[in-house]
């Protein structure tokens, strides 16, 4: 670790040639970048993709226009030199960590992208005595805000305002079908299924410890198996539903949420106090999925209490008759 920071250049220290062959790689690697955002974009949001495009067609002029300037002074041989081999030069995620970004965040990291770049080669040029290479930086600080510049006219041209609410339709039903609907299927599941065994435990034994021993095991046995199913059983690719791991955590931690939530009461040593807290926790949690399949799902907030609240107290009543009994 220290080997490699140490090996890293001052920017002070690089001379004008340098500068130079360091914009022209940077402008490469954004050309890079942009291709690979469009092409992840272009099934799902063609508009988008579009931007993304005309975004890479800038940074290649740009840098075409950097390399007939680097001839014209320097020569035809440009030294390797990039973003890495610059102490507190500005950096770009690795794109492998940008696979799973929603729209909303590419357009983001896009934007984060031209304003970093500009705001470098501003401060960098501030910071030169040297005027030619002040007159350079300054060109490119320029340059870089005409990205930013372009690209809203892009997203003018290509990113009408149909095709943007149409695409940002399109984000949110990945949403709903990645975090959404598998975290509120594991919240019912948590919710509802465990209530009969924890509350059949409550009413045998009356005892808070044994009963929150259960209420544990049911609630983390759930959520591990709710999550390994909905992770396994769809991988994503046909459905459309999304990163299987994700619909997996969403569903496992949820479920054990759920079944956590009325478990814990019993922490409260008095039986009779740690069941009255368990039984509002219930209710505020039936009345919340209700909520949440209204707001997400569409779901008629009548028939939203019907199936959940109603399905829960059977459930309810049936763990306290078999405790009871």
């Amino acid at each position: 670790m220290f080997s490699g920071l140490a090996s890293r250049r001052r920017f002070s220290d690089l001379s004008e040639q340098e500068v130079l062959a360091l914009a022209i790689s940077s402008e490469e690697d954004d050309a890079r970048i942009y291709r690979t955002y469009a092409e992840r974009l272009r099934a799902q949001y063609p508009a988008s993709a579009a931007v993304f495009e005309g975004m890479a067609a800038e940074e290649d002029e740009h840098r075409r226009r950097l390399i007939e300037r680097h001839q014209a002074r320097f020569g035809e041989v440009i030294p390797l030199i990039r973003r890495e081999h610059v102490a507190g030069y500005y950096t770009r995620k690795p794109i492998w960590l940008t696979a799973n970004l929603s729209l909303e965040k590419i357009r983001g990291e896009a934007e984060a992208m031209e304003r970093d770049a500009a705001r470098f080669y501003i401060l960098a040029a501030q910071r030169t005595q040297d005027a030619e290479t002040r007159i350079l930086l300054g060109d490119l600080a320029a340059a870089e805000q005409g990205h930013e510049k372009k690209a809203e006219e892009l997203e003018a041209a290509n990113l009408t305002t149909d095709a943007k609410d149409e695409e940002d339709r399109a984000a949110y039903r990945q949403f709903i079908l990645t975090w959404v609907q598998p975290g509120l299927a594991g919240l019912m599941d948590g919710s509802v299924s465990t209530l009969a065994p924890i509350f059949a435990t409550a009413f045998a034994t009356q005892n808070s410890h044994t009963t929150l021993l259960v209420g544990l095991a049911s609630a983390v046995g759930a959520g591990i198996s709710m999550g390994f199913t909905e992770a396994a059983h769809d991988d994503g690719v046909i459905s459309g539903r999304g990163s299987p791991l994700k619909r997996g955590l969403a569903s496992g931690i949820m479920t054990a949420v759920g079944g956590l939530g009325h478990a814990l009461p019993y922490l409260i040593p008095d039986f009779w106090t740690a069941t009255i807290v368990a039984m509002m926790v219930v209710f505020v949690e039936l009345w919340a999925i209700a909520w949440i399949q209204n707001k997400y799902m569409e779901t008629p907030f009548l028939r939203a209490v019907m199936q959940v609240v109603v399905g829960g107290a059977l459930v309810f009543l049936a763990g306290t008759l078999i405790g009871g009994g």
